[in-house]
């Protein structure tokens, strides 16, 4: 059987590729936007700019909606295209699956649950002097807690049970092995997430029902 790649035919199946996970691209593109503005500014400015942004202790008192929303639009560490690879083998397959609104809704619950319980940990070891008083400025901005809970609910995705617990071995023992030479608050927060991903089981998508679907190309 011969496969005809008439050039046509690759904008057309790029531009369905894309439009069958819209949130995951406008997110990529977002990202794309204040990576290019991150690399025009000076390490003052930017410092500046991202303390702004970040879900620090400090910020979360002020104004913790601003931040929750702002600290994901923004890369700490990596460059984009890495995060182009990632998001196409994590978040793609999981709005497909779940559909836009709960894939958002997981990543709400892994970001927002993960910041908090990490951020208290830190305002924990701050009030009994473990961690300087300086530390309620940490800078702390990403995408990481989002991308542990959307990576760990894929494990429903999975239909085989054995393959099943050991995908999520494998997230679990991934986000566990920081702690065992660090633990940092990052790292505490970067298992959480991936604990609130499991967690959203009862987001995902029954066997015995239609699969969500992200809007549809027409």
């Amino acid at each position: 059987m011969t496969v005809s790649l008439r050039p046509a035919a690759l904008p057309r199946a790029i531009r369905s590729y894309v439009r069958r996970a819209p949130g995951t691209f406008i997110w990529l593109a977002i990202l794309f936007g204040t990576s290019v503005i991150m690399h025009q500014l000076t390490p003052e400015i930017l410092e500046r700019v991202l303390q702004r942004r970040s879900t620090n202790i400090h910020n979360l008192l002020l104004s913790p909606g601003r931040v929750l929303l702002t600290s994901a639009l923004w890369l700490d560490g990596g460059g984009w295209l890495l995060y182009f690879v990632v998001f196409n083998i994590f978040h793609v397959p999981a709005e497909r699956w779940l559909g836009t609104h709960r894939w958002l809704a997981v990543m709400g619950v892994a970001h927002i649950g993960a910041t908090y319980l990490s951020e208290g940990v830190l305002a924990l070891a701050i009030h009994v002097d473990a961690a300087p008083h300086a530390a309620v400025n940490t800078l702390d901005v990403g995408v990481s807690y989002a991308l542990a809970g959307v990576a760990a609910v894929l494990t429903y995705r999975i239909p085989w049970r054995p393959l099943r617990y050991v995908y999520a071995a494998g997230v679990l023992l991934f986000y566990t092995a920081p702690l065992v030479d660090g633990r940092t608050f990052t790292d505490i927060g970067h298992l959480t997430a991936a604990l609130l991903g499991l967690a959203c089981y009862p987001l995902t998508p029954r066997r015995n029902s239609a699969h969500a679907t992200a809007p549809s190309a027409s």
